[in-house]
């Protein structure tokens, strides 16, 4: 008897062994995504269903903002700590019930140190309840595009029905920048009552500037963050992380890849200097470098592309190519440069995009469906560039 339940518990425990690898896969997911031009530089499961934990607090911050940015809510606001919310399961502040703390304290209470109680306090002041606040994160959600993300709770605590993916993690990243990014400086901000913030990339890399950890036992050890270098920002999501100090890791190589592929540019090429005969005798001739970038296609080839300077033999790709003029304040002006673009080329798809640019939001007119021809042609015109003054034309490979 004693033999048959031993074997049977050797089993059990090779069962365990073997499946437990195939979980830890089955919570992972990354992507890395160009937040200037919204093109995704690294995918892994990205549309995956995953538990976001506190990755859900970014959402519920994303509603307090609209809610004050409505007049319906303001930092100076003292909110009373419910029963319900002073009952809320670590991580927390440990508020007490008819307690009263502002709106300001919350928001910072969320974002650098992920308290649980704060999030329920502050859902609860703009929807009556959590249940309801959920609701509306969901439709958040869909309203910016998340349309496989559902919330049921506001601080990520588990539920079997709170799912979402990394995509959609990442377009959450992209509208809170784009639509808050007067406020975006409370991920970053690296104390809270003299505690620091969860997320400890922010103290080990200076090109991080925010976003937020998550972990329960079901999500494993999420984070969402943003970086720039050299003017360029990116966003990186990592779900399913196997312990806080292997996330982070994961997440430090996530990032210089990611600028690896937006900074990637081959040595210049450079014409040798000549002369030229006018009138006035022999004058030298202004020696032009090609700007040359390479772009990750929609093939996720890597290919070399021209933006500027003497004609080089450019791949072909069919009709699929792309012009973008970057960083315009208003939409309005990137739609109005759109349309310039499309009479020039006499033809092409306007592709209205936009982005970040140091955390600002930016907009870029792009003109789709051209030959590499084309795309050519319209960025080397003089007239263009004579309008657009410092603004670079790019040429986007298919």
């Amino acid at each position: 008897m004693f033999r048959r339940l031993f074997i049977g518990f050797i089993g059990l425990l090779g069962l365990f062994v073997l499946t437990t690898p195939v979980q830890a896969q089955d919570r992972y997911a990354s992507i890395i995504v160009d937040a200037d031009t919204l093109d995704v530089l690294h995918a892994r499961q990205i549309d995956e269903p995953r538990f976001p934990a506190s990755l859900t607090k970014v959402m519920t911050l994303y509603l307090v903002f609209d809610e004050i940015d409505a007049g319906r809510l303001n930092l100076s606001d003292q909110i009373t700590v419910s029963s319900i919310a002073a009952r809320t399961p670590p991580v927390k502040m440990g508020l007490k019930a008819g307690q009263k703390i502002s709106v300001h304290e919350l928001i910072q209470a969320v974002a650098v140190k992920s308290y649980n109680d704060a999030a329920v306090v502050l859902a609860e002041r703009i929807g009556g309840s959590e249940a309801n606040f959920a609701a509306r994160m969901t439709q958040k959600a869909r309203d910016i595009g998340m349309m496989r993300t559902t919330f049921k709770t506001a601080n990520g605590l588990p539920h079997p029905e709170q799912k979402t993916t990394a995509r959609d993690m990442a377009k959450l990243a992209n509208s809170m920048l784009k639509t808050h990014a007067d406020r975006y400086h409370y991920f970053g901000q690296k104390y809270y009552r003299g505690q620091k913030n969860t997320n400890a990339l922010l103290f080990k890399r200076a090109d991080i500037d925010g976003f937020k950890t998550g972990y329960t036992r079901a999500s494993g050890y999420n984070l969402m963050v943003s970086a720039t270098r050299n003017n360029r920002r990116q966003i990186a999501i990592l779900l399913g992380g196997a312990s806080s100090a292997t996330r982070n890791e994961h997440m430090n190589d996530l990032i210089d890849r990611g600028f690896k592929i937006m900074g990637q540019q081959p040595p210049p090429l450079v014409q040798p200097a000549g002369f030229t005969h006018n009138q006035r005798g022999f004058k030298r001739k202004k020696t032009e470098t090609p700007v040359i970038i390479k772009l990750r296609g929609a093939n996720s080839e890597t290919k070399t592309i021209q933006t500027a300077g003497p004609p080089i033999t450019l791949p072909k790709g069919g009709e699929n190519w792309s012009v973008q003029i970057k960083g315009f304040e208003t939409e309005a002006l990137a739609r109005d440069v759109t349309h310039k673009l499309r009479r020039h080329a006499k033809g092409g798809q306007p592709d209205l995009r936009s982005g970040f640019i140091s955390g600002a939001p930016v907009y870029h007119a792009r003109l789709a469906g051209l030959s590499a021809q084309t795309a050519q042609e319209i960025c080397a015109s003089r007239e263009l560039r004579l309008a657009l003054g410092p603004k670079r034309c790019l040429i986007i490979a298919p």
